[in-house]
């Protein structure tokens, strides 16, 4: 019974970790307001249940599904858990009926291809008529990756102690690394001799190059950035490689100008379309 007991309880502390990271996506064009009356729902049990195995198991069953569906929603996986409790009430503190808790947990999981450890404390307090909880103590411990950007999002939000904007972050952060290895990828099949990657489709460059004038190179720089808030946004730049002579032949300054007129173009087509329409202008100029 105290096996089926505390493996309910490292999943219901999973649920709502991943509950409340998700109630907080801010999906664009998506009306969340029918997912979060759903979570609303989500595990209201009968405490009668807990008298026989028979319904722990049910309400294992239904914990797991909760939890699959959580995931996938998210993207982040929990792969384990565990939790300490302490008790800090004094004396005093329980002579005017005050209850101060402190539970340590720890977890560990992952998001698409990126994977983290948590360990968090979180101090309870309680009297007879509230219950507060603080976050005393964060720390994230994230395998090396090759997304630098990574780094110091990660100190802020442990100096913060703000967990979920960690998984909130770190949700959209994995989202635009997808998109961005997709963009790339399809550019290079569809423009095999003209779009390069030199450190393949997870590359946070790419390189457009005429074979008819080697020499002259449009390289798009696609990094991701996370501001202060938590708000991950795309960040595309354009860098220009020209030959002297060409430099000297520009006396429009086109190529000069051309950062300034890429970032310009992103802002009325898009990333895939001013990609296409670059990509293009120099196949004609081929």
């Amino acid at each position: 019974m105290d096996s089926h007991r505390a493996e309910a309880d490292a999943l219901e502390a999973e649920i709502r970790a991943l509950k409340r990271a998700c109630l907080e996506l801010p999906a664009p064009g998506e009306d969340t307001s029918r997912v979060r009356q759903s979570f609303q729902g989500i595990y209201q049990s009968d405490s009668e249940e807990w008298k026989s195995s028979k319904n722990q198991r049910r309400h294992l069953g239904r914990l797991e599904s909760e939890l699959r569906f959580l995931s996938t929603l998210t993207g982040i996986r929990i792969r384990s858990y565990s939790k300490k409790t302490e008790d800090l009430t004094g004396t005093e503190m329980a002579e005017k009926s005050i209850k101060k808790v402190l539970q340590r947990h720890r977890l560990s999981g992952s998001c698409h291809m990126i994977t983290f450890q948590l360990e968090f404390q979180i101090l309870e307090i309680q009297n007879k008529e509230s219950l507060s909880s603080v976050i005393t103590d964060l720390s994230i411990i994230m395998e090396p990756t090759k997304y630098s950007e990574l780094s110091e999002f990660v100190s802020r939000t442990e100096e913060r102690r703000d967990l979920f904007m960690f998984f909130r972050s770190l949700h959209f952060f994995v989202e635009w690394c997808e998109y961005r290895k997709r963009t790339f990828k399809h550019f290079k099949g569809k423009y095999p001799e003209i779009v390069h990657l030199s450190k393949g489709a997870s590359s946070s460059c790419m390189g457009i190059r005429s074979p008819s004038q080697p020499d002259f190179e449009l390289v798009i720089v696609w990094r991701i950035h996370v501001d202060e808030a938590g708000k991950v946004l795309p960040r595309l730049d354009l860098l220009t490689k020209a030959p002297l002579r060409a430099l000297e032949l520009d006396k429009k300054g086109v190529i000069e100008s051309a950062p300034l007129s890429f970032r310009t173009l992103l802002g009325v087509l898009g990333i895939e379309a001013t990609l296409e329409s670059l990509i293009k202008s120099l196949c004609a100029q081929s």
